[in-house]
């Protein structure tokens, strides 16, 4: 059973700099799609960007609200994914969540396609 931690959110300024990590353990790392979505108060969880299985050649998709600021990576050797995000605003304000899907390699961006999820870690951008 796989489990993931997510770390590094907190409160920055507007325009400012965060990364987030997602700590794997227990599952097929390597192989899986790992995405980044986020729920803000109110709202409905939303997909923030995915990177695929070595086996897509590790591809990557964004949310077009986030193109161009946020950027996911992932290193297999640590089991350990992230997202840095820059030049943040009030609407990236969210609790966001990692998720790992044993079932695809692609660039999926459903959270059905997802198997696993982290607790959420906090973000909020101030104005």
């Amino acid at each position: 059973q796989m489990q993931l931690v997510e770390s590094g959110g907190g409160l920055v300024q507007v325009g400012g700099s965060l990364r987030l990590s997602c700590a794997s353990s227990g599952g097929t790392f390597g192989s899986d799609a790992l995405g980044w979505f986020r729920q803000a108060p109110g709202g409905r969880r939303e997909f923030v960007a995915v990177i695929g299985g070595r086996w897509s050649g590790h591809t990557t998709s964004y949310a077009d609200s986030v193109k161009g600021r946020f950027t996911i990576s992932r290193d297999n050797a640590k089991e350990t994914a992230y997202l840095q995000m820059k030049n943040l605003k009030p609407e990236d304000t969210a609790t966001y969540y990692c998720a790992a899907s044993e079932r695809y390699e692609g660039a999926v961006k459903l959270d059905w396609q997802y198997d696993y999820w982290g607790q959420g870690t906090q973000v909020t951008v101030s104005s």
